[in-house]
């Protein structure tokens, strides 16, 4: 069993990532034990004058969750053609002190189109060097006619995500 730590990338409670998440726990949850992170509006606006020394108590709680997962598995929608802005944050937090730092990592980008902000989440996460297996990144544009009252109605993008989760499962045992 693997210990994920899920991220959705929407502060909305009722967002489509949150119920992907949702949905890819109940698939598998023969495999993961998936925990899902709420703390992401609750972290300060990034400042690297006040990450020096002690962290702040938000900020060494998301970091200690990371450092003691197996896996983060990241579900965004893309606002403004970009990551949404609190994803951002809490990744700028994780830089200095390089919490994904081989971190096996899984993303998937779900929204109207999606296809800026999924290219920029993976490049910000292979700068701060998580791991990201072959298959571990899937783009689900459309997704709210694709993802409705909590499960998946599109046959590719169920296959897509059983797949990006064995794979993601692949990359945690390597």
């Amino acid at each position: 069993m693997k210990n994920i730590l899920a991220i959705a990338g929407s502060l909305r409670a009722k967002s489509t990532n949150l119920t992907i998440l949702e949905i890819i726990a109940e698939m598998f949850g023969d495999k993961i034990n998936l925990t899902i992170y709420d703390g992401l509006g609750g972290l300060p606006q990034f400042n690297p004058d006040l990450d020096t020394g002690e962290p702040l108590a938000a900020v060494a709680d998301w970091r200690q969750q990371i450092k003691r997962c197996d896996g983060v598995l990241i579900c965004s929608p893309e606002y403004v053609f970009s990551v949404p802005a609190a994803l951002k944050n809490a990744l700028e937090w994780t830089v200095s002190s390089a919490d994904f730092y081989n971190k096996p990592t899984a993303v998937i980008t779900a929204s109207s189109l999606g296809e800026k902000a999924h290219e920029s989440l993976v490049l910000i996460l292979k700068t701060i060097d998580a791991k990201i297996g072959e298959n571990s990144a899937l783009l689900i544009s459309h997704a709210q006619t694709k993802i409705k009252d909590g499960k998946v109605l599109d046959a590719k993008s169920l296959e897509q995500l059983n797949l990006l989760i064995e794979s993601f499962l692949h990359t945690i045992d390597e």
